[in-house]
């Protein structure tokens, strides 16, 4: 295993501090285990930074417009995946999750790596802008940082960040819209471009029933759609899915819970506007003994959190805690105590003692020792006639669903389920109440019958390990209403949340 680079300089050192936190995120959705996330994250990081820098120098000695190229984040991000996809090509795939290995030999990961033209519209548009605006891009949507934090980051004047942003989003839409009338397409979807273009530009725009329609079927102009619409909340999740690929959805979701505890979101003494985020917080002492200190234990915080089930809070969580913690310890990619997180040299020793402990500490004592509410369900377990009701409700999956982004007849959703048990082969059911219809789905096989609607693996993500999650996402049409659904089942069996 390749030794890590060492920093250049202390800017270079902040860089590598948030770089790891990243790649190590990602590299733990990707493997089996915390040993083989760590080591997958220490070769994709030395790979990823060597690009890097190369392309860095590149820039300087050259002349004219730069070479397109990805901020350092995302580029890290896709030499994650490159190196994944090295494992698979040279014999070491068991080290990698099962769902990834399928999603690597499918041409899903094809477009990628293939013709230029072919890639997804997101990934272009975002290679195609000036790496200044794209990283405020990225910092801001997909790595969930608040915008002073960003501001800070990038040296920007934290009292118009906010106008640079809105203007950069619309710089990426334009990206985005030039990207798609260059990609190959036939002659039905090249009719719709200009379109599709109109309608996306205003929340107020009404979109035709035929495009409403096209959209549902074509994932590819789907896609474009989500880059191109900056209203409704859906770009974060263009960008990740269009940017990482596999995996985005989830990797968002882990930037969101790592921003949040990181910067001590809903916590009293945090300061959302100005100051060092964790300012005011238990941990500002570590904090101003050492930037690369930490930065490896804000990454164990940060992880430990977003690999928490979703949903749940009370016994619930405490119950999902224990039962990850029983059959599932070697997915916790920074609890492992014989894993040095040697990112930043001088101080990751420590960090192996201190992990262990930290998630179970943020995200359950600090809520249950004061609050009176987990000792009052905790006595009630006592209690001869109330204890079979109180364990009954352990279901065996919870579902997350997510309206990312919604116009005039039309919407597109995902759904997230975390089982219990390991899965090889599944399918999930749901009611709609409105009579929305289901369209193009992707991740998975739709198939709907009046309300209900069954969504049945496919054949690169049917496996699924205890603890695990499987997420799909599709578009759809609704009429006056759209409220989410209902019912949600895993193999038959009931799932809480939704």
């Amino acid at each position: 295993m390749p030794d890590l680079p060492t920093p250049q300089d202390a800017t270079e050192s902040a860089l590598f501090s948030e770089g790891w936190d990243a790649v190590l995120s990602y590299a733990d959705l990707c493997t089996s285990g915390s040993l083989t996330a760590h080591q997958l994250a220490t070769e994709a990081f030395t790979l990823g930074m060597r690009e890097v820098r190369a392309a860095a120098r590149t820039h300087v000695r050259g002349a004219g417009r730069r070479t397109a190229r990805l901020p350092t984040i995302p580029a890290l991000l896709t030499a994650v995946r490159d190196t994944a996809a090295a494992w698979e090509a040279g014999g070491q795939g068991h080290k990698l999750d099962p769902d990834l290995r399928l999603w690597l030999n499918s041409d899903k990961a094809v477009r990628f790596s293939g013709p230029p033209l072919e890639r997804p519209v997101a990934l272009r548009g975002l290679r195609d802008m000036q790496e200044a605006d794209a990283s405020l891009l990225w910092l801001a949507e997909v790595e969930a940082l608040p915008l002073p934090a960003v501001a800070r980051r990038l040296g920007l004047d934290q009292t118009t960040v906010a106008d640079e942003l809105d203007q950069v989003r619309t710089l990426f839409r334009d990206r985005c819209h030039r990207a798609h009338l260059d990609t190959p397409m036939d002659a039905l979807c090249r009719s719709y471009a200009r379109l599709l273009d109109a309608v996306t530009r205003s929340p107020s725009a009404d979109t035709p029933d035929d495009l409403s329609r096209h959209l549902a079927t074509c994932m590819r102009c789907a896609e474009a759609a989500a880059c191109l619409r900056l209203h409704g909340g859906g770009l974060p999740a263009a960008l990740a899915g269009g940017v990482i690929g596999w995996g985005g959805l989830a990797y968002l979701e882990r930037r969101r819970r790592a921003a949040e505890v990181r910067l001590g979101a809903g916590h009293p003494g945090a300061d959302p506007t100005g100051g060092d985020p964790e300012e005011g917080t238990g941990r500002s002492r570590i904090l101003r003994g050492s930037l690369l200190a930490a930065a490896v234990l804000l990454s164990a915080l940060a992880l430990g959190v977003s690999m928490m089930p979703f949903g749940g809070s009370g016994d619930d969580t405490a119950v999902a805690r224990d039962d990850t913690a029983a059959a599932r310890d070697d997915r916790q990619p920074v609890a492992d105590p014989g894993v040095s997180r040697s990112t930043t040299p001088a101080t990751a020793t420590p960090a192996p003692a201190t992990t262990p402990s930290a998630p179970r500490t943020t995200a359950g004592s600090h809520r249950t020792q004061p609050d009176p509410e987990p000792q009052g369900a905790s006595s009630a377990t006592h209690r001869p006639a109330p204890s079979p009701r109180t364990t009954a409700p352990a279901t065996t999956c919870r579902v997350a669903y997510n309206l990312v982004d919604q116009w005039p007849d039309g919407f597109q959703a995902t759904v997230t389920v975390t089982t219990g048990r390991s899965l090889d082969g599944w399918s999930v059911s749901w009611a709609f109440r409105d009579g929305q219809q289901v369209g193009q789905m992707w991740d998975a096989t739709a198939r709907q019958s009046g309300s209900r609607v069954t969504a049945t693996a496919a054949d690169y993500n049917r496996t699924v390990a205890a603890h695990g999650t499987l997420s799909f996402g599709f578009l759809g049409t609704w009429h006056d209403r759209n409220r989410p659904p209902y019912g949600f089942t895993l193999n038959g069996a009931a799932c809480a949340g939704g």
